[in-house]
């Protein structure tokens, strides 16, 4: 009888644990935060590092034209071009010809 008793215990805690490590395995493979969402999480982060580098390459470009305005060098054909565009100075197919004193 005791013997009995023991064996039932232990099937007992024997499909405990199997329900419990089925549970965790399912929750690894399937649930919100398993394999699947992982390779959805990989493919977020290779969108968002290529935006990174995108926006990394444009904020490069844009440091280059500021340090071409800085107060103690301006470059004049940038400044030529800044003048056209944004003050209207001469028209896209118009010939400026400067002269120097």
């Amino acid at each position: 009888m005791h013997r009995l008793r023991r064996f039932r215990f232990d099937y007992a805690v024997t499909m405990g644990c199997l329900a419990m490590l089925s549970y965790f395995a399912w929750h690894a493979w399937e649930g919100p935060r398993g394999f699947a969402h992982r390779e959805e999480l990989q493919l977020k982060l290779a969108e968002l590092q290529s935006k990174n580098d995108a926006i990394a390459q444009s904020r490069a470009t844009l440091e280059s034209k500021v340090a071409l305005m800085r107060p103690d060098h301006v470059d004049p054909d940038l400044l030529d071009e800044l003048a056209r565009s944004q003050l209207d100075m001469a028209g896209a197919n118009d010939l400026v010809v400067r002269v120097t004193p």
